[in-house]
């Protein structure tokens, strides 16, 4: 375990890596970026040769693989960067330097402990596709059909581990302080950070993870997950069905194919809604690079290591916040809040539903052209501070995906309006499990259970009555002695105090910032 000053001796060296690339403005023009960690940008910025033109795509490559899967999560939100960071960050989607392919054979060979030539016909040695944790090559199998390898990057569940620490020992000393920060709960955040890079460090994980969304995209025309080899793929080495298509982000590609880009964006948002509002399970890293369209226009999905899920009753309520906005029903989606516990009893729901008012009515019945999504989200930020509402990390990876699916849909077709797509879909889905139909069901599957085993319809009762709300319970957080917390205060101490709480703000803001 990595002592404080080795943690401190990371946070300052990223600083300064930041600093040298001119990347620091992210944090520092960020709205919620606290005052101390301001001061601490300008403090790493001194004497550093700031480039006029900042390279964060440069900046979070040389950090390292974990910052650069934050500046992953940077680069799908425009509203809190800027529009020419945002464009720079998407650099570190799929366009990173390559590792050789001697190392790649190596941990092919390594991980099913067999020649190269036994596995596959034949590889190219030029990958497809190289990103922070994995690259993927283009192979074919003896039989001649094509596939895809995807392969770990060698020693990266150990690079990934030491920032890790890193992040968690920063964000304990941040959330200390109190306050916003406390509010925002950053440990809580790099926990669940640390459970999704966990899972993309198991490609086994994320081959199982593509075979429960074909699953539950099996009755959806024109999308499609490609099919896992099984024999070829291990915790190191995915082995999957090649797709040939277009990239979503290519428009001219997709406007010479003849392709209806309107209809694109239209089935884009259904796709999604249709995971996780129907399914609760949804692919969560919907970026440009994971996305392609086949000559008949068919949505095919690839990169599933990281995944969200919701529960029912988070899904009902969330179906009821998105019909109260499209229908202007401020005080249903307020009371909802106050039945998730989402906002503290003693405060007003009437105040509630005007604030939202506020922030939603300038949204209805506009195209997304017209609206400035960072001025609607920069509301929303202000509401809950103003209602002492609380980070809920269940719903990180819907808002981080919603936004990508915003940004997607809006690129294929800037004149969408999502409400006018999303509203039906959301009514209806609302109808079957709110309708009499729903209600129905629900009894006499509690009926059929309660035959079965009377625990399980004491279980389902319980889940149904929102007393806790509909978060899950949070996972364990490591203990993290404070540098202050040690007994003396000497000088020396103090000073630990003032760095730690200052660096652990500069490297735990970010990832807030790029979750909320």
């Amino acid at each position: 375990m990595a002592t404080s000053i080795t943690h401190i001796r990371r946070l300052l060296s990223w600083g300064r890596i930041l600093a040298r690339h001119g990347a620091l403005k992210i944090i520092e023009d960020a709205p919620a970026t606290p005052g101390p960690v301001k001061r601490l940008c300008r403090i790493a910025r001194f004497g550093a040769r700031v480039p006029v033109v900042p390279d964060y795509a440069g900046a979070f490559r040389a950090i390292g693989p974990a910052a650069i899967k934050l500046g992953q999560t940077l680069a799908t939100r425009p509203d809190l960067v800027g529009e020419v960071a945002a464009h720079n960050l998407l650099a570190l989607q799929d366009s990173l330097p390559p590792v050789a392919f001697s190392a790649i054979r190596a941990e092919i060979e390594g991980a099913f402990a067999r020649p190269l030539e036994e596995l596959y016909a034949r590889v190219e040695e030029e990958p497809v596709g190289a990103a922070s944790i994995a690259q993927v090559h283009r192979a074919w199998l003896h039989d001649g059909s094509q596939v895809a390898v995807k392969v770990l990057r060698p020693g990266i569940a150990r690079k990934f581990a030491r920032d890790i620490e890193t992040y968690e020992w920063a964000a304990a000393h941040l959330e200390a302080l109190g306050g916003e920060a406390g509010r925002l709960r950053p440990r809580l955040i790099i926990a669940n950070f640390k459970r999704w890079t966990a899972r993309e460090l198991d490609l086994r994980r994320e081959a199982a993870s593509s075979s429960e969304l074909a699953d539950v995209m099996s009755g959806v025309e024109h999308y499609r997950v490609p099919s896992i080899d099984w024999e070829r793929t291990c915790g190191r080495v995915l082995t999957m069905e090649w797709i040939d298509g277009v990239k979503v982000s290519d428009l001219p590609a997709l406007r010479a194919a003849g392709h209806d880009l309107k209809s694109l964006a239209r089935r884009l948002v259904l796709a999604f809604l249709t995971q996780a509002i129907h399914a609760g399970y949804f692919h969560a890293d919907m970026h440009q690079g994971n996305l392609f369209i086949e000559a008949d226009g068919t949505i095919a999905a690839i990169d599933f290591g990281i995944m969200g899920r919701i529960n029912r009753q988070a899904r009902i309520w969330l179906g009821e916040i998105l019909h109260g906005l499209t229908t202007g029903n401020y005080r249903r989606v307020a009371e909802i809040h106050f039945e998730a516990q989402y906002v503290p009893s003693y405060h007003s729901v009437d105040e509630f539903a005007t604030a939202l008012r506020a922030v939603g009515e300038p949204m209805r019945g506009r195209p997304v052209k017209d609206l400035s999504v960072g001025q609607m989200l920069d509301g929303l930020f202000a509401i809950t501070r103003d209602f002492d509402m609380v980070t809920q990390p269940h719903l990180l990876l819907l808002q981080k995906t919603m936004v990508m699916v915003e940004g997607l849909a809006t690129s294929l077709d800037p004149d969408i309006n999502m409400w006018d797509v999303s509203g039906p879909f959301v009514s209806a889905w609302m109808r079957d499990e709110l309708g009499p139909e729903g209600a129905i069901a629900d009894r006499v599957q509690g009926a059929v259970s309660a035959l079965r085993r009377l625990p399980d319809v004491l279980e389902r009762l319980e889940s149904m009555v929102p007393t806790k709300g509909a978060a899950p319970e949070p996972p364990p957080l490591p203990e993290i002695p404070l540098m202050w917390g040690r007994g003396k205060r000497n000088l020396i101490q103090f000073a630990g105090y003032v760095t730690a709480a200052l660096a652990g703000g500069l490297a735990t803001w970010a990832v807030i910032a790029a979750h909320i």
